[in-house]
Parts: C-alpha cells; sequence; structure tokens
C-alpha cells in the first residue's frame, strides 16, 4: 500500500511539473537537495546530470520545488574592490567603455541582453571602495563573458592607473626601540653627534 502511495505521488508529481513547464531536457535545476543538467526524465522520475557528472534519479514526489537557471535570462554581479584614494568618476568612465566594447563583440554581444555597467559603489571597507558591476545573459553564457569581463576590466584598470585594494599591515616600531647602529647612522647623516650608548 505504502509503496502504491509513492508511485501515484511521483507520477502525479511529474504530471504537474511537465504541466506547469518547469524545466526542460538541457536545461540547469536546483532542487534543494540535487542540482544538475536535465538529461531525460521517466514516468516517475527525473535523471539530472551534475556538472562534475555524477548523474542523480531524483522521484518526482520527493521534489518540493525546483528552481531552473536556464530559463529566458540571468543576470550576474560582480565586485571589485579599488584604492580608498581612487577617482570613481574614472572608475564609472572606464567601466562604462569596457561593457561597450564587450557589447559591440561579436563573439560576445550575442550572448548579452544588457552590456555590464557600473552599479556604482556597494559599500566601503577599511581599506577598499567596492564596485559592483552587472550585466543581463542569455542562460548558461554568462560563465564566459564573466571571465571575459574581469580580464577587460583588469586590463583598463592597469591602462588608467586605477589600482586593485588589498588589505595591508604597518608595522612602527618606536624610535628608542631602534638598533644604536641605526641611530647612530640616522644621526650622522643628520649632521649631528649622536649621544653616547647608556
Amino acid at each position: 500500500g505504502f509503496g502504491a502511495q509513492s508511485l501515484v505521488r511521483d507520477i502525479v508529481s511529474g504530471f504537474f511539473f511537465l504541466l506547469d513547464d518547469a524545466f526542460r531536457v538541457g536545461e540547469y535545476v536546483d532542487t534543494g537537495r540535487l542540482k544538475g543538467t536535465v538529461e531525460g526524465m521517466s514516468l516517475r522520475s527525473l535523471r539530472l546530470r551534475h556538472h562534475r557528472g555524477a548523474v542523480h534519479t531524483l522521484p518526482f514526489g520527493q521534489i518540493a520545488a525546483l528552481t531552473n537557471h536556464s530559463r529566458d535570462w540571468v543576470i550576474d554581479k560582480l565586485e571589485l574592490g579599488v584604492t580608498l584614494d581612487t577617482d570613481m568618476a574614472k572608475v564609472k568612465a572606464v567601466l562604462k567603455q569596457v561593457g561597450r566594447d564587450m557589447a559591440a563583440d561579436p563573439a560576445f554581444g550575442p550572448n548579452l541582453i544588457e552590456a555590464p555597467k557600473s552599479q556604482g559603489v556597494a559599500r566601503i571597507s577599511d581599506f577598499a571602495i567596492v564596485v559592483g558591476v552587472k550585466f543581463t545573459a542569455k542562460p548558461g553564457q554568462q560563465f564566459t563573458i564573466r571571465r571575459e569581463l574581469y580580464r577587460r576590466i583588469m586590463e583598463a584598470f592597469k591602462a588608467n592607473a586605477i589600482r586593485l585594494a588589498y588589505p595591508t599591515v604597518t608595522i612602527e616600531q618606536p624610535i628608542a626601540a631602534a638598533a644604536p647602529e641605526a641611530m647612530i647612522a640616522a644621526a650622522k647623516t643628520a649632521g649631528m653627534s649622536p649621544a653616547p650608548a647608556p
């Protein structure tokens, strides 16, 4: 009896998933517990290929909710940390030009729905101004676009003397704790007679 109930639940759930057009073969979906590309489906289960190669067989009745990452469009966001003394107007202009170049590139433009553009300052940390960048792409193409976008931004920042920020540690040594030799050398450079060491 329990087996029959599970079978009926799987079949009915699968029917409604298909009726809702929740997924198609070749699309990348996430069920909460399992995710992967839909390779096929039977009367009672869904077969997913994980991006690392494993194949998952999931009964429809065990899917409480399903997220489809392959429909219509996808928005991707990047964050870049620049030094605190950076001219933000310059950063915005550079990012705008990079976005235009990406949209005009025949290798990437057709897969972009909305060109990359600056989202302004996202936040300020102890050592960086964090700038957001956003673009809209066709599903599955965002990964290639993101890699190329990072590369172009790095080159554009370097060409325009915009420095990426990174955490630094400053250690100060009191002058009294300096080595006597260093103090004597500093005094000679300044043209003074060093005081005798105690």
